[in-house]
């Protein structure tokens, strides 16, 4: 691959980003302004995604809009994987379907648990990403992988499995900045006391006869967790690409993992030039786990009153989501959903219209995707627009405006409306939501 094949020599768009790689907000230039591309880790398939899982998907598909706004919606390619090979889908399907042929009832675990997770993000409003790969898809490609990584001394077998050899690659830890010997190998799979270095993890692990496998050259087996990621985007990125994202919880082991297969396999510099990393969550100030009580599926917020005593509409979790910078931890509480559906309620509904964005909107997603400065803009702009029309027009219609939509379309649906800069001719009146008079003091 040629350095201008991975260089960052895109037009600068006015998008800054902040990079974990480097600990910087760099200005994002992407190799191909023709196809901007962008890998998101997606969820392992062994049970219903609960609100954690949720925010990435919410960040990720804000960062989606806002670059088929800066670039073109065709001129962006955002691949976010589904794990459906995974050891605790393997317990699962065991536990819930213990009658059926293992294969089977894997396939019965993973179907419905993608199926219930894209219903439930369906309902947080985000698009559908570019291509969705499934990890099973792409077993062949990993064999290659492997494959090579052994051949240029990066890789080895012991003990019925396949390791990378982390002393093989000098720079190994640059993600984390943590030094190799403090790295843990942290693998999905069980690992023996068999590695040359206490960091190596598993690439390829031999199955028994009632686990699930492929043939590969090492025997009949599965593969370890990283080395789908590196295979996927390659896949469908190329061997370099312009943005990796995921949870805060993934830079180690599984990113600095992918960077390091990734990198040694290609013989590049680097995997990804920007990547990006959301925040923990907590829930009610604790960290959410089942052993505190506090663990709660998307599926519980939308359909159940589990939390809160109540259920939740998907745009009130979406915007409770985006009122906290995504680098930054959040606290996710019925306080703050609360405060996310009353901020909603002062809003109009969307409009369709080709005005031009407001700056103000649009210059705080730009400047690192900060939702909040575009919540604070939009909500400014909301109280204010009203109060330059008759007043008969709040008894009977809401008023509309250019300034009302675009953000939910080119930046986020951040929530339901959105506003942008007005425009003297596109007022347009329309009826206020079903059941509830609009008055000049509910817009404030």
């Amino acid at each position: 691959m040629s350095a201008a094949e991975t260089e960052k020599s895109g037009t600068f768009k006015g998008l800054k980003l902040t990079n974990t790689l480097t600990r910087q907000k760099e200005d994002f230039r992407a190799i191909d302004d023709g196809n901007v591309r962008l890998y998101v880790c997606g969820p392992t398939v062994y049970d219903f995604a609960h609100i954690g899982n949720a925010r990435p998907v919410i960040v990720f598909d804000v960062l989606f809009r806002l670059l088929r706004h800066l670039y073109g919606a065709d001129h962006v390619t955002y691949a976010r994987n589904i794990t459906d090979v995974d050891d605790k889908i393997n317990a699962r399907a065991l536990r819930d379907f213990p009658d059926l042929p293992l294969n089977e009832a894997i396939a019965r675990v993973t179907q419905k648990t993608a199926d219930q997770f894209h219903k439930d993000i369906r309902s947080l409003g985000v698009l559908e990403p570019s291509i969705e790969p499934r990890a099973t898809q792409h077993i062949s490609g990993m064999v290659e992988m492997i494959a090579a990584l052994i051949e240029k001394g990066h890789a080895y077998q012991a003990g019925g499995e396949v390791l990378f050899d982390t002393q093989s690659m000098p720079d190994y830890g640059g993600l984390s900045k943590r030094k190799l010997d403090e790295q843990l190998a942290g693998a999905r799979i069980a690992v023996d006391a068999h590695k040359k270095n206490p960091g190596d993890f598993v690439l390829w692990k031999l199955s028994s006869e009632e686990e699930p496998g492929w043939d590969s050259p090492w025997g009949r087996g599965r593969p370890g967790w990283h080395i789908e990621c590196s295979v996927m985007s390659a896949h469908h990125l190329g061997e370099v690409f312009d943005i990796h994202g995921g949870g805060l919880d993934l830079i180690f082991p599984h990113h600095e993992n992918e960077i390091a297969q990734s990198r040694c396999a290609h013989g590049t510099k680097v995997m990804a030039n920007y990547w990006m990393h959301n925040g923990f969550l907590q829930v009610e100030g604790r960290k959410m786990s089942k052993s505190e009580g506090n663990f709660f599926t998307i599926q519980e917020l939308l359909e159940t009153d589990s939390f809160g005593g109540r259920m939740w509409p998907g745009e009130v979790l979406r915007l409770a989501m985006l009122m906290t910078n995504y680098r930054e931890p959040i606290d996710f509480s019925k306080r703050k959903l609360e405060e996310a559906e009353n901020l909603l309620a002062r809003w109009p509904d969307p409009v369709e219209t080709d005005a031009a964005p407001a700056a103000e909107v649009l210059d705080a997603l730009l400047d690192d995707l900060n939702t909040a400065g575009a919540i604070q803009a939009l909500h400014a702009l909301a109280v204010e627009f009203p109060r330059t029309l008759p007043s008969w027009m709040f008894t009977r219609h809401l008023p509309r405006s250019s300034a009302f939509i675009r953000s939910r379309r080119i930046c986020l649906a951040l929530m339901r409306p959105a506003f942008w800069q007005p425009s003297k001719n596109a007022w347009r009146p329309s009826m206020p939501r079903t059941g509830r008079k609009l008055t000049r003091s509910a817009m404030n």
